[in-house]
């Protein structure tokens, strides 16, 4: 049985990115990019914290694009279809958060110390201190406003969980 959370990650990173496109040009493209994988991967750390959790992920399987998709009014191509029954809503919701809010991201980093995925949560300094060239790249994926109807979906969840793990809130 699979123990790492790649096809979760990869999905909702991808999703992130077609909802929510950089700007044209292949630097900018890579930057969002790396900034909606590392928003993933840190939101799915903490959504997944144990192996055993990575382990039902991939018995039960995400919840799939579906919800998301429907609330941002994106009709997705049929032959689209097979990446996005691995996009986690909540992981999604989460990274949207973090991606909104870098000071929330630092406090996540922290807090992912704590779960079995530490070593994998290393370098997130594009998601925890984005440069200008990163902000400029990932615009809309980090504009609060454009990104609250995916943020608000599960951020009480996230918040609950920073609090309850001792990262500091405001």
């Amino acid at each position: 049985m699979p123990h790492d959370l790649t096809p979760v990650i990869a999905a909702s990173a991808r999703w992130l990115l077609a909802a929510y496109p950089a700007p044209a040009g292949a630097l900018s493209r890579a930057l969002a990019e790396t900034q909606a994988r590392q928003a993933a991967l840190l939101a799915a750390a903490l959504r997944y914290p144990t192996s055993l959790d990575v382990q039902l992920l991939h018995l039960l399987a995400p919840s799939g694009s579906h919800r998301l998709d429907w609330l941002t009014g994106y009709d997705p191509h049929p032959d689209d279809s097979a990446w996005r029954t691995w996009v986690d809503e909540t992981v999604v919701s989460w990274a949207a958060c973090l991606l909104a809010d870098p000071a929330l991201a630092a406090r996540a980093c922290r807090a992912v110390e704590e779960t079995e995925h530490h070593s994998e949560a290393g370098g997130l300094q594009r998601l925890t201190d984005p440069g200008e060239r990163d902000s400029e790249a990932a615009a809309l994926l980090r504009h609060p406003d454009l990104v609250e109807t995916i943020a608000a979906l599960h951020r009480p969840q996230l918040m609950e969980l920073l609090s309850a793990d001792g990262a500091e809130l405001p």
